[in-house]
């Protein structure tokens, strides 16, 4: 019958009865073994034969499927051959319920790593449906709605209240609040106007605005976030590579053995021939490394999957197993460790001079610059001010020094020491100029017809959550250290704040790779997170690469693991998924191989028979894989 695809309430497209089934397949295969099984059991002669050969046949059907399929691509035996060839021997020698139930179980277990895998493409699922499909198109003049794909960089787009941004750019026209959860993990709207940058996947929660668009549909960050989990599911880990190519030769071992198995016994033993048979045929089944084939993709692709549940894009199992064994790490300053932007940490009005009135005047005269100094001073001025702010009469930026203006008759002069003159502001600033100056601020002095009038001193605040992540790497063991091109001053004043180990400054793009390969040669892994271009060559040379979600692209396309909500704690706690991510894989490990050797040495004592070596080997596959869905919790 032909498959059919439902629209649902808003007309998207949502699969039909016979695609839902197909997703289920394994799982509803599985159950229709057990339940032939169980009519196998209840019925007696050809009919229970009959029942329990379509067990064999239904329940066997994917496994044997993709057993076949990889050896003929491999052209090299697998786990599954093994298991399909144990089935036929049990059949062979009249253990049909036994050859069933061991297809039914490894079909639980197969259920259960496609369970794994559907939980950790689930991640996918959710962000592709914060992904707008059409957008509003505004071309001269007219609007009209077309697929997310057609627009192109430069295009006007409208976006309504309620709506997800379908693309990212800036506004052009409009303000309003913008949900940014999807991308930045903040739980608070952020108000955005003209000129503030918008992200594909972000709700406009208020006011209309229209965008124009920089960058296209396949180079959003939502796209770029979508790449990273796809492309961190395909990838294995070290240790998956090598069971992948162990799994080759053991196979190939244990064919042999078994071979040897059908021979040996009967003339240096002196087994009859049917016990001899019956004793391979169990070592075929005991000796299957299913369990330890699926010791380590599970436990890999759950952690992943709870890393991107939580903010932290892992690109890969290679990068998740690094993160456990960090002795150190590197951190960029600006935008890593603090914030980015400068903001007003002190002012200090002049005596005599009014301080809401000089806020005033001050955030009129530096709101006609685009300076990121002056748009700090007129953030803060804003805070304490109420009174719309003016026009002044003439204003001119002097390169290097400060901005000269004039304002209701005013000679205003806004900038450096030297600018305003150092012996004039050395009555104002006193003893706190030295004092913020150490602390890593930058000071910026004003004169008002040539007389000191007040003084701001601004800084790059370091994060909130900085001290707070510092101290549970710390606890870790790993030692921090910040890379930074500011001054020693600065540099100091900065690590003095978020608790780092030790600091390097004035470090160029090249200084840095070469002060991080000198960490590695002390602390051999060594991972380095940063944000902006400056900071790629140091990403990619460094073991593991972090990069702030709300980085640059070349960034998020250099590191290895991304933080979404650009929270620095979330490192310490990929650290900790890492860590015990591996003593999962390790317990899953050590648990197959004993339970492999006790199963194996009985049979050869003749203590085990095939139902309880299906039940043990097959059972101790699903105790493997549960151990390993664990790591979904968080």
């Amino acid at each position: 019958m032909e498959a059919r695809i439902q629209v649902n309430a808003k007309g998207k497209e949502e699969p039909g009865f016979f695609e839902k089934f197909a997703v289920h397949a394994e799982l509803i295969c599985a159950a229709m073994s057990g339940i032939l099984i169980l009519a196998g059991w209840l019925l007696e002669g050809t009919p229970s034969i009959v029942s329990y050969l379509a067990a064999f046949v239904i329940g066997g059907y994917f496994k044997a499927k993709e057993g076949i399929e990889a050896t003929i691509e491999n052209k090299e035996l697998n786990v599954e051959m093994l298991m399909v060839f144990a089935a036929i021997g049990s059949a062979i020698i009249g253990y049909w319920a036994e050859g069933a139930i061991l297809i039914f179980i490894f079909a639980v277990s197969g259920a259960l790593e496609s369970y794994t895998m559907n939980k950790s493409h689930k991640e996918i699922s959710a962000l592709m449906e914060l992904q707008p499909e059409e957008a509003l198109l505004i071309k001269n003049g007219v609007e009209r709605r077309v697929p997310v794909s057609e627009l192109r960089i430069g295009d006007s787009i409208l976006v309504k209240p309620g709506e997800r941004v379908p693309a990212d750019g800036v506004i052009q026209k409009g303000e309003s609040s913008i949900d940014q959860a999807a991308i930045t993990g903040e739980s608070i709207p952020v108000e955005k106007s003209f000129h503030d940058e918008v992200f594909s996947g972000t709700v406009n929660l208020s006011g209309a605005i229209t965008v124009e668009v920089t960058k296209s549909s396949t180079d959003t960050l939502f796209s770029k976030i979508i790449e990273l989990v796809q492309s961190a599911q395909s990838e294995k880990s070290p240790s998956q590579l090598f069971i992948e190519k162990f799994e080759g030769k053991y196979v190939k071992i244990v064919l042999l053995a078994v071979v040897l198995m059908m021979f040996l016994p009967h003339y240096l033993l002196g087994w009859g021939w049917q016990e001899t048979f019956y004793r391979a045929m169990v070592l075929l089944v005991v000796a299957s490394p299913c369990a330890l084939v699926a010791s380590i993709m599970p436990a890999t692709l759950s952690a992943i999957s709870n890393g991107a549940r939580n903010g932290i894009l892992v690109k890969g199992g290679v990068h998740l197993e690094n993160l456990a064994n960090l002795n150190a790490i590197a951190f960029d300053k600006t935008g890593t460790l603090t914030k980015g932007k400068p903001e007003v940490t002190a002012f200090l009005a002049a005596e005599g001079f009014s301080r809401e009135e000089l806020l005033w005047k001050l955030a009129s005269i530096e709101n006609q610059s685009n300076h990121p100094l002056a748009k700090a001073i007129v953030s803060f001025s804003k805070k304490e001010i109420s009174t719309p702010l003016v026009e002044p009469d003439k204003m001119e930026d002097q390169p290097g020094w400060g901005i000269t203006a004039e304002l209701d008759g005013e000679a205003w002069k806004i900038g450096k020491a030297s600018f305003i003159g150092k012996d004039a502001v050395a009555g104002l600033a006193g003893e706190n100029a030295g004092r913020l100056a150490a602390e890593g601020n930058t000071l910026v002095f004003i004169s008002i017809d040539d007389v000191p009038a007040g003084m701001l001193a601004l800084k790059d605040v370091v994060r909130d959550r900085t001290k707070a992540a510092i101290g549970e790497l710390a606890a870790e063991g790993v030692h921090t250290v910040m890379l930074t091109g500011d001054s020693e001053t600065t540099a100091k004043a900065i690590a003095g704040e978020s608790g780092v180990d030790e600091y390097f400054a004035e470090c160029l793009p090249e200084e840095k790779v070469d002060r991080l390969k000198g960490l590695m040669g002390r602390y051999q892994t060594v991972a380095m997170v940063g944000d902006g271009i400056n900071d790629a060559p140091a990403l990619a040379t460094a073991n593991v690469g972090i990069a702030m979600g709300e980085g640059t692209d070349v960034a998020l396309e250099t590191a290895d693991v991304v933080l979404m909500k650009n929270d620095l704690p979330k490192i310490a706690e990929a650290i900790r998924l890492s860590r015990r991510m591996n003593r999962i894989i390790k317990q899953n490990i050590v648990f197959s191989i004993v339970v492999i050797a006790v199963l194996i040495s009985s049979n050869f004592l003749q203590l085990l028979d095939l139902p309880y070596g299906v039940i043990g080997h097959e059972g101790s596959t699903i105790l493997v894989i549960l151990n390993s869905l664990r790591l979904l919790k968080s």
